[in-house]
């Protein structure tokens, strides 16, 4: 298949979507982990196996101990983050209890929780955000009832990139005895995560965003003592002969041979991260965002969504055009300027319901770890003259 030559020049701007491109050693690294020991991991005791699932338990720990996890057991495998939140949200809830998640969340968390709604299982209470974008834990708290058993937040927003204060939050439900799990779909890999300081009980990741990692891997983390009811049934590669799924983790939540290559993926990128160092990665990314924040406040005809603070954020930048519609601003970035961002709702339709951009959403430049200074310039000079021929 032939690609178009301009495809490799454009200027990636939907990093909140996947982060574009991969470092090449993470890349490279993955496939040649992969080429010599994509086996079957934990299926059968020759060599070659028994490597592939030292490779898959190495990522485990490593990812046990970025997240300030105990157990590298309890770190299981998913597609994505989405995958993860389906199983730690339908595993952690019974019928008849009350679960309170916000405005900002992703469909990943508001699907779910709407159809076990949908189907009269439980109550859902969802927490308007305040201010430009940040939840209020006192709001959360205000909303506990006798039969709240969960508390959902997103970590940090796809739509205005607004960081959440889950410490504060996770410790308002610790001290009720409700379960508190975070979407850190956006943040794992680039924000600090501590599940034990956090009183985080379950953690949802995905691999392919700031992990760094390809797509269809990600995970959860699940702390001591946090049970989550299995959904789902099927071959774990060990006591084949029990008739039931295995109770005990990482087999309780995980069914069939696992995505080896991106396990791989996802421990050739953590090596990158702590090589670079994650700090210095948010440094950079927010350095280019305040750069770019700044160039689109000064271009007449473009309003920005959420709040411009550089504090307690992601660089994702949520914008309109006056008199046009984002998707066809849009098209005309890529089109006529070859910037590549997201338009419309970004699957969190609720953010946009309440900061009034909704049906048709906005424009979404997410900023990245492989951006440069040019990058920016190049994106904010197609914004003027998209504004300038509005």
């Amino acid at each position: 298949m032939e690609f178009p030559e301009d495809v490799q020049d454009i200027t990636y701007l939907d990093n909140a979507a996947t982060v574009f491109p991969k470092p090449p050693e993470v890349c490279e690294g993955a496939i040649e982990l992969y080429k010599r020991y994509g086996v079957n991991p934990g299926r059968s005791g020759y060599d070659l196996c028994l490597v592939g699932g030292d490779l898959v338990q190495n990522t485990r720990k490593t990812l046990t101990r970025f997240f300030g996890g105990t157990d590298p057991d309890r770190l299981c495998f998913a597609y994505n983050a989405s995958d993860a939140l389906n199983i730690l949200i339908q595993g952690m809830v019974a019928k008849g209890d009350h679960v309170i998640t916000t405005t900002l969340e992703h469909n990943s968390v508001i699907r779910p929780l709407n159809h076990l709604k949908r189907d009269g299982l439980i109550e859902v209470d969802f927490v308007p955000y305040s201010g430009g974008g940040w939840m209020d834990p006192g709001e959360i708290a205000a909303r506990f009832r006798k039969n709240t058993s969960l508390v959902v937040v997103n970590h940090g927003s796809n739509v205005i990139g607004t960081l959440q204060p889950v410490e504060e939050i996770g410790r308002l439900c610790r001290e009720r005895g409700i379960r508190f799990v975070i979407d850190a779909a956006q943040t794992a890999g680039v924000v600090p995560i501590d599940v034990g300081r956090m009183c985080i009980d379950a953690l949802a990741f995905t691999g392919h965003k700031s992990l760094l990692a390809p797509t269809g891997i990600g995970g959860m983390y699940v702390a001591e003592g946090v049970e989550v009811r299995q959904t789902r049934y099927g071959g774990t590669g060990v006591k084949s002969a029990y008739p039931y799924h295995l109770e005990e983790y990482p087999f309780r939540l995980e069914v069939g041979t696992l995505n080896v290559l991106g396990i791989v993926g996802l421990l050739k990128a953590q090596e990158y991260i702590e090589k670079r160092g994650m700090t210095a990665i948010y440094t950079h990314e927010m350095e280019l965002f305040a750069r770019l924040q700044e160039g689109m406040q000064e271009i007449d005809r473009v309003t920005l969504h959420g709040t411009t603070s550089l504090k307690n954020r992601l660089p994702v930048l949520s914008f309109t055009v006056e008199g046009l519609d984002p998707s066809d601003a849009g098209t005309m970035l890529d089109v006529d300027h070859n910037v590549a961002a997201r338009t419309g709702l970004q699957c969190a339709p609720l953010v946009h319901e309440q900061m009034g951009t909704a049906p048709r959403g906005t424009v979404r430049f997410g900023l990245g770890p492989m951006n440069e200074e040019k990058d920016v310039e190049t994106a904010l000079e197609a914004v003027r003259q998209i504004a300038a021929g509005s």
